[in-house]
């Protein structure tokens, strides 16, 4: 029998997952404009002149080979801290931040593990199981997943609302997922105040939300996302930093389980809302 102490534990368990749980299914993203210090070259203008959205070749062709360098990479390793502000009750939002060290190798393996903040969870899925574990509760959510990175990043949403802040990274074609889409895009100009190395900073809007993306001028990596939903009244704002790239490395052994995990304590996956999201729900992938 359900109690109400393995309800909130599975619930504890999706939100230490550091990954954000969409729960309203209208919501969408916008990305705000970066308070960043003056770049380091003279920028086109923010605003295009006339208002009208324009498609800037240099901006698509700067996301194109960022895409390009992370899709052709088999294996690949990088550290996330995603924050994102929630309302508090005295009115001005609060943020919270999660650090993820993420390791994946194409086509069907993927390693998350989040010390902090909240509890600590880890991700393990191997090609054929994704495995959600609370080391500290030592309870484990199991459940089996489709064959592809993609695929089981779009079933974990369906069926826990599970999405990473990062996942517009991991994705085996990052441009193509925003393409589709895409209704602005243009170039800010450089920034040497991010990621500690010059970065190129692309503005552009997809399936609702408006995104900033500060990316390495030389290696072509994201080094920082920030993003508005368009429809949430609040213009609450997320962000994700990313730091300690390492593309094409060996990856041990083992790496995508874990012997704690297998002899946790099972929990189903759940829902953190009382009826399941509709497909419409999905979250876009540019967040």
């Amino acid at each position: 029998m359900k109690t109400r102490r393995d309800t909130l534990l599975r619930r504890a368990l999706l939100l230490a997952l550091g990954v954000f749980l969409v729960t309203n299914a209208s919501a969408q993203p916008s990305q705000q404009a970066s308070q960043a210090s003056p770049p380091a070259t003279s920028p086109t203008p923010a605003v295009p002149p006339s208002g009208e959205p324009v498609l800037e070749p240099k901006a698509i062709e700067i996301l194109k080979t960022s895409s390009s360098r992370l899709a052709a990479a088999r294996s690949m390793s990088f550290t996330a801290v995603a924050s994102y502000e929630n309302p508090s009750r005295p009115g001005p939002p609060l943020v919270y931040t999660t650090r993820s060290d993420v390791t994946l190798q194409r086509p069907d393996k993927l390693r998350v593990i989040t010390p902090g903040d909240g509890p600590a969870s880890e991700f393990y899925y191997d090609g054929k199981t994704v495995r959600a574990f609370m080391p500290a509760e030592n309870l484990v959510a199991v459940a089996d997943a489709p064959p592809t990175i993609d695929g089981m990043l779009e079933a974990a949403y369906h069926y826990a609302a599970t999405y990473f802040p990062f996942t517009d990274v991991i994705v085996a074609n990052p441009y193509k997922d925003i393409a589709d889409a895409l209704e602005l895009a243009f170039y800010i100009g450089q920034s040497r105040a991010v990621g500690g190395t010059t970065t190129d900073m692309v503005a552009y809007a997809t399936h609702g939300v408006f995104v900033q993306i500060w990316i390495g001028a030389e290696d072509k990596l994201p080094r920082r996302a920030r993003a508005v939903y368009r429809n949430d009244p609040l213009r609450l704002r997320h962000q994700v930093d990313f730091s300690s790239w390492q593309l094409g490395v060996a990856v041990p052994a083992g790496a995508f389980t874990s012997a704690r995990a297998v002899k946790a304590k099972p929990i189903p996956f759940a829902h953190p809302d009382p009826a399941p999201m509709p497909a419409s729900g999905t979250p876009s992938k540019d967040k």
